[in-house]
C-alpha cells in the first residue's frame, strides 16, 4: 500500500507530505526544545557565537585510523572542533581540541560524566540532557544543547533552531562552523570508511578491539553503537559544501587516504607552509 500510494503522487508532492509528517511528528519535542532553561541558555549561548570567527579557519577532527597517520601536533595553535571520544587522545596530543561535539545518543549516554568532565565547552545533542540533570555536582557547566533531529534533510546556517543530523556528527559540526563564521573548515581523520559492515544505524555491541577508529578502545569491547550511514552521510556533505560555496566559504578534506570524495582534497602538510 505504502509502495502503490509513493508511485502514484508526483515527487513534489511526496516530498510535501513527508515533510509534513515529519514535522508533525517532531511537534511534541518543540516546547522544550526551545523554552527549557537549558536549551534558552544554549540559544543564548549560540546567538552569542553567530559569525564570530569570519575570516579563520578551524579543523573539524574525525575519528578514523588515518589520525594516526596525522601529524596533530600542527593543530595546537588552531582552532578544532573534536568529536565524539577524541578525548582519549588527549593525553598522547598534550592539548586539547578547542570544543567538542557529540549528538549519538549510545555514546552520549555511555560517557555522559566523561564529557561533562571535560574542560571545554561541549555541544551536544537536546536529546541527551536527560544524562546531565546531575550536572551540578560535576565540576563544570551545562553543555551548550542543539535541537537535532533525524528527519528533515537541510543545512542550518543558523543553529539556534532545528538541526538536521545527515547520520553524522561531522555534519551537525559543519553546521556549528558555518553558524560561527568560519571561511575555510578543514577536515582530517574523516576516513568515511569501516571495517564493521552491516545494515546502517543497526545497533551493535563490540566484541573486542574497535578497528575503525583511532584507537582500539573507541568503541572497546561492550560498547553499544550504530554501524555508519554512510549514503545520508554524503547527502548532507552536499548540502554543506553547496551552503559553504553559496556563501563564499570552502571546506577542504586533508584527510591521509580518505575516502570520501565530496570535498575538495588538500594535502595536510600543505596548509602550514605559511
Amino acid at each position: 500500500m505504502k509502495q502503490t500510494f509513493t508511485t502514484l503522487l508526483p515527487s513534489s508532492l511526496l516530498q510535501t507530505v513527508k515533510n509534513t509528517y515529519d514535522a508533525i511528528r517532531r511537534l511534541p519535542q518543540v516546547p522544550a526544545a526551545y523554552l527549557h532553561p537549558w536549551r534558552r541558555e544554549s540559544i543564548r549561548r549560540l546567538a552569542a557565537l553567530k559569525d564570530t570567527r569570519k575570516g579563520q579557519r578551524a579543523f573539524i577532527i574525525g575519528n578514523g585510523p588515518s589520525l594516526k597517520q596525522t601529524d596533530l601536533t600542527k593543530l595546537k595553535n588552531e582552532f578544532t572542533f573534536g568529536m565524539n571520544r577524541i578525548y582519549l587522545m588527549f593525553p598522547e596530543l598534550g592539548f586539547t581540541t578547542s570544543c567538542l561535539v557529540s549528538i549519538n545518543d549510545l555514546v552520549i549516554e555511555q560517557c555522559a560524566h566523561e564529557m561533562a568532565a571535560l574542560k571545554i565547552p561541549k555541544f551536544l545533542a537536546w536529546r541527551s540532557h536527560r544524562h546531565f540533570k546531575n550536572v551540578e555536582r560535576l565540576t563544570f557547566n551545562v553543555p551548550t544543547f542543539l535541537y537535532t533531529t533525524y528527519t528533515g534533510p537541510k543545512f542550518s546556517t543558523d543553529v539556534r533552531g532545528r538541526v538536521w543530523e545527515g547520520a553524522t556528527v561531522t555534519n551537525v559540526t559543519l553546521q556549528l562552523a558555518f553558524h560561527m563564521g568560519f571561511e575555510q573548515v578543514i577536515l582530517i581523520g574523516v576516513d568515511h570508511n569501516f571495517a564493521s559492515k552491516g545494515d546502517a544505524n543497526r545497533t551493535v555491541v563490540s566484541d573486542g578491539d574497535d578497528p575503525n577508529h583511532f584507537s582500539a578502545a573507541y568503541f572497546g569491547k561492550g560498547f553499544r553503537w550504530q554501524l555508519p550511514d554512510l549514503d545520508t552521510s554524503e547527502i548532507g556533505y552536499r548540502f554543506a559544501r553547496q551552503a559553504y560555496e553559496s556563501a563564499g566559504r570552502e571546506v577542504l578534506d586533508a584527510t591521509v587516504g580518505g575516502k570520501l570524495t565530496i570535498f575538495k582534497k588538500v594535502d595536510y602538510n600543505s596548509l602550514f607552509q605559511r
